[in-house]
């Protein structure tokens, strides 16, 4: 198949884009400005989502779009909405009418969206599965929903088949490729084991539950959507694999590396929920994908090691 990953170079983007190359398929990567080092067979492709001519180059003659481009800082869209709404959204849009035009008669195409387990807000039954309805929080989470089911929408049409990937809280490091956001609480416990930061900052007292889930297990589902999508239907599934509260990050960490890590309390952010856990039976059951990497001593140490080599 020959597929085009738009977010190429990010996080997430270059082990996608690593593994479907590894699986023998044909990989068309999509950069904004720089294309990553050490991928021999890949095309790059350099694009926007909010330049519609350069998608409709892009888009020509691939058969699928992981589609991983976007803006994913929930703080940071509290600020700026309209912008997480124009790409999250509008670059979807573009991507999606590009994909209609550069098809022409060729088969619909498929589509794998990055979307995420924020879209849900904060429900009560625990843990989470597909059929809970959505209720997005913040604008990240509200645009997300809104490219969601724009997708859908088209794939109604009968011109595409699509499957949005909520993904919870990814983390992890494959090879030199660990996870950049610093605000992140992983990558900010492994910036301080390796004398990058002073301290950990915790909002709240520790107690909070997220879902993690290792970027190479997620980068596998990816891989696996693209089998799942299926022309005029839109499916949706959870990828979660690692329920884990701060404390007991900060606690496997100490153990790891065998540093104190500093913490500083500051007050938890008003409406955050106590509680978020994913229901990955959907993703199991239909897919058959396992997680393989996302035990919590291995997305720290994987994070860790990253953090090590670039002091």
């Amino acid at each position: 198949m020959r597929i085009l990953v738009t977010g190429a170079s990010g996080y997430l983007g270059r082990v996608a884009v690593r593994l479907l190359d590894a699986e023998g398929h044909e990989v068309v990567g999509l950069v904004h400005r720089h294309q990553p080092r050490g991928f021999a067979r890949v095309e790059w492709r350099r694009g926007d989502l909010l330049d519609f001519h350069s998608l409709v180059l892009a888009t020509a003659d691939v058969d699928a779009v992981v589609h991983l481009a976007g803006l994913t800082r929930v703080r940071e869209a509290f600020a700026h909405p309209t912008r997480y709404y124009r790409v999250n959204v509008a670059g979807t849009l573009n991507l999606m009418e590009a994909l209609a035009i550069s098809g022409g008669d060729a088969p619909p195409a498929r589509l794998v969206f990055a979307s995420t387990g924020s879209v849900y807000g904060v429900p009560k039954r625990q843990p989470i599965d597909e059929d809970a309805p959505p209720d997005p929080r913040n604008p990240y989470a509200a645009s997300k929903l809104a490219a969601e089911q724009a997708i859908a929408w088209q794939c109604a049409t009968g011109q595409l088949g699509a499957v949005s990937l909520r993904i919870f809280n990814i983390a992890g490091a494959v090879g030199e490729t660990g996870d950049p956001d610093g605000s992140r609480i992983i990558p900010k416990v492994a910036a301080v084991a390796a004398g990058r930061a002073r301290r950990v900052d915790v909002y709240g007292d520790g107690s909070a539950i997220r879902d993690f889930v290792h970027v190479n297990d997620v980068a596998r589902a990816v891989l696996l959507a693209l089998e799942e999508c299926e022309t005029g239907t839109h499916k949706v599934f959870n990828v979660g694999a690692t329920p884990a509260s701060v404390s007991s990050i900060l606690e496997t960490a100490r153990k790891l590396t065998g540093r104190k890590l500093p913490v500083a309390h500051h007050p938890a952010h008003p409406g955050e929920a106590a509680k978020l856990m994913a229901d990955n039976g959907r993703l199991r059951g239909k897919l058959g994908w396992q997680p393989q990497s996302s035990s919590l001593e291995q997305l720290i140490a994987d994070q860790c090691r990253t953090e090590l080599r670039s002091v």
